[in-house]
């Protein structure tokens, strides 16, 4: 009876094991985290472009220097003296050469003013300066790289091009790369006159309002292709005569009512005239 009567601590124990075994609350907070952390590292990877570590191997460190002294006295005032952006101007960081090279190798950077968009113009710097420039900012952080001339060739699968071309830019390019008004004073340019470079530097970067087309959304050799396309519409006129702007059916359109419907008039006008 004694035995019966004294007391167990073989449950307490028990139950005290368990709840020294429990997780905290905060771990799952920190699997999640982690989680999350390891999924965008691999996404990052996955979409990663070429990088301007292989241009900044190829350019010299007199280019970087030449590039940073450019930067301080044309750039820095709106971007920042370390290219970390400013109230006036994004930061530069990781844009990579291709951005640089696109935008003051059409004159779009420096701006001459506020407005909508930057506006192609003359290039204030020429193409070596322009070079040394895009090697700077290239050295500051990884980011897309200058094109190899293996792409701009112009001589590639142009029907594929056509094809890619219409699904990806002619909603606001035009079908024939003649531009096209967007909203609040901006517009797609015209596609005329651009040089391949620049065309596959703005695919890949997606200045102003286009949209980035990285390597896997547009591989290297679709962006060839297209490239092949707006080479193929600069050399070879329209077939139907007037081009009238390559603006389309509108102006097609128009031109009919204006002066097809004109002309009738008038020599209707110049019948009965005649005739009295």
């Amino acid at each position: 009876m004694a035995k019966l009567n004294q007391p167990t601590t073989s449950g307490r124990s028990t139950s005290r094991k368990r709840k020294t075994g429990r997780r905290s609350p905060l771990a799952t907070f920190a699997l999640i985290a982690i989680g999350l952390g390891l999924t965008g590292g691999v996404y990052a990877a996955a979409n990663a472009t070429p990088s301007a570590s292989a241009d900044t191997a190829s350019s010299t460190q007199q280019q970087v220097s030449d590039g940073e002294h450019l930067f301080q006295a044309n750039c820095a005032s709106c971007h920042g003296m370390n290219a970390v952006g400013t109230a006036a101007a994004p930061s530069l960081i990781g844009v990579g050469a291709a951005a640089v090279d696109f935008q003051v190798g059409t004159g779009r950077m420096p701006m001459a003013m506020d407005g909508p968009q930057a506006e192609e113009k003359t290039p204030q710097f020429t193409d070596a300066q322009t070079k040394e420039l895009a090697a700077y900012v290239a050295s500051l952080a990884p980011g897309p790289a200058i094109p190899d001339a293996q792409y701009l060739t112009g001589n590639t699968d142009a029907a594929a091009g056509a094809q890619l071309f219409r699904i990806n830019c002619a909603m606001c390019h035009n079908v024939a790369g003649a531009g096209g008004a967007l909203t609040e004073g901006k517009f797609a340019p015209p596609l005329k006159g651009v040089t391949p470079a620049h065309i596959y530097e703005a695919m890949l970067t997606g200045p102003q309002n286009m949209p980035v087309f990285n390597d896997r959304n547009i591989t290297p050799e679709q962006k060839s292709d297209i490239i092949s396309y707006l080479t193929y519409l600069e050399k070879n006129p329209s077939p139907g005569g007037f081009a009238l702007g390559d603006l389309g059916p509108v102006a097609e359109g128009l031109f009919l009512w204006i002066f097809g419907l004109g002309s009738i008039v008038g020599l209707a006008v110049w019948i009965t005239a005649k005739s009295n």
